[in-house]
């Protein structure tokens, strides 16, 4: 069992280091709702299925390597609101070793 280190920024702009383990097959939304990042039924509204952009993230560490985003995610975001060029949806990022050091920031409430 390996856990990386995952900095999360919240809405109300406070950063949080927190342990994710990589053997349990979480996703960053997942991540966020463990440690209560952000108010239930507020993130992750769809439960993880790139339907409603609620898990919406602003990646910081552009050098870390995340998975490709697929053509749901890309749709997905094409639709939501205060998207950016680092733009990802958290339920689509599935937490590996390679994530180590990643630093998020939680895109505001739609």
């Amino acid at each position: 069992m390996l856990d990386i280190k995952v900095t999360i920024i919240d809405r109300d702009g406070v950063s949080h280091e927190v342990d994710a383990p990589t053997d349990m097959n979480m996703n960053v939304m997942e991540l966020v709702r463990a440690y209560e990042l952000a108010p239930e039924g507020t993130i992750g509204v769809c439960g993880g299925m790139a339907m409603c952009a609620s898990c919406q993230c602003y990646i910081l560490t552009p050098e870390i390597p995340l998975p490709e985003m697929l053509p749901d995610e890309d749709a997905m975001l094409a639709e939501a609101f205060n998207v950016k060029e680092n733009s990802r949806l958290g339920c689509q990022l599935h937490i590996s070793e390679e994530m180590d050091g990643l630093k998020l920031e939680l895109a505001p409430e739609y």
